[in-house]
């Protein structure tokens, strides 16, 4: 197989083989087409502080300095906006050299500001597994704006694999979009495909929607259930500007129509932090197929999920805010995303997560 991001029928290769371990073991719709769902066990820990391992230590040791305390989650937990926990995952990892994994939030745990980032043993980084690893995955979770009700065996994030170098260099990335369009306009590419906010849409001033302080608890069990305005407030636009509140988190869309070729995947990075006080979005993963018209796709916008820092920002109309890394896939996917797949998001525009009507 070439170098690139391991497919679906690799990744069921990996389980077969024991690379990728879980008990229960992995169900067959845990694996997409350029990863794997990876689900919370059956306890979570209350901890003090985020924190890394480091080089030398396992997480259970570090547990012993920043635990508060244990929480079954077989009958239902509640998870508290503004606090941190750690979860053991259900799934771990046996990786032979020359196999490396990223882990990323799923679109709906990054669309409802629910920050999530696995750590292994001896981490020094958070969602990077170096190759060779041999050990438990955990998932750091802290619900920013809605407290959750989670139970085990829920799908908070996902895992990518990777053999050698995948990333397409702005050459490569500039013939890609020439022949197959990778935006409805204008590429802007430089270390990535750059793309922007759409500030001015077609019809009416609805821009996006902004997380409301005080709301109820979110169950992530339940899909189109709860109404919008409990939980957000419109944000309108005039003249193609808004003005960012510190601490506020946002929901917006990107100007440019996306196109995954079914060849290649994708991972949503921050722009230059010196762009502005914000940060644009936790859920990063793209699969093959995403806005491609052969899954049914013809263009889909990038869900932006914005955090305002320190100060208000003025956010313009077509202001670049993140940029597009594609990478290969070492091969074809059998299934592209959007096909014979319960993809929540093909063709999206302006939208909020599956838990909302």
């Amino acid at each position: 197989m070439s170098p690139g991001i391991l497919p679906m029928q690799a990744l069921r290769g990996l389980v077969a083989e024991g690379v990728i371990h879980a008990v229960p073991e992995i169900a067959r719709d845990q694996v997409q087409p350029a990863s794997i769902d990876l689900r919370l066990g059956t306890r979570a820990f209350r901890i003090r502080a985020s924190f890394l391992p480091g080089e030398t230590h396992r997480v259970a040791e570090r547990l012993d300095e920043f635990a508060m305390h244990e929480i079954d989650l077989r009958p239902g937990a509640v998870l508290e906006k503004g606090c941190v926990y750690l979860v053991p995952l259900m799934e771990s990892l046996r990786l032979p050299t020359g196999i490396r994994a990223v882990a990323n939030a799923k679109s709906s745990t990054g669309r409802l500001d629910l920050l999530t980032r696995v750590i292994t043993d001896g981490g020094t980084e958070f969602d990077r597994v170096s190759e060779g690893y041999d050990g438990p995955l955990y998932a750091e979770i802290c619900p920013r704006s809605f407290s959750v009700l989670v139970r085990p065996g829920m799908r908070l994030t996902q895992i990518r694999f990777r053999r050698g170098q995948a990333r397409l260099d702005d050459a490569a990335l500039s013939r890609l979009h020439d022949s197959e369009g990778l935006v409805d306009g204008p590429a802007v590419i430089g270390d990535g495909l750059g793309f922007s906010v759409d500030l001015m849409p077609e019809s009416g001033d609805l821009v996006g929607y902004r997380a409301k302080p005080h709301t109820g608890i979110v169950d992530l069990d339940l899909i189109g259930h709860y109404p919008i305005a409990d939980f957000w407030e419109d944000v309108r636009a005039r003249a193609g500007r808004i003005i960012l509140d510190p601490g506020a988190f946002y929901i917006l869309v990107s100007r440019e129509a996306v196109t995954i070729p079914p060849a290649y995947a994708a991972e949503m990075a921050p722009y230059l932090a010196m762009v502005g006080e914000f940060r644009v979005h936790y859920a990063g993963f793209f699969d093959p197929g995403f806005g491609h018209d052969t899954a049914g796709g013809r263009g889909a916008r990038g869900v932006l999920e914005v955090r305002c820092h320190e100060a208000p920002f003025a956010l313009e109309h077509g202001q670049i805010v993140g940029r597009l890394v594609y990478e290969r896939m070492a091969e074809l996917p059998e299934r592209l995303y959007g096909q014979e797949i319960a993809s929540n998001y093909q063709g999206q525009g302006l939208k909020l997560s599956k838990h909302f009507r």
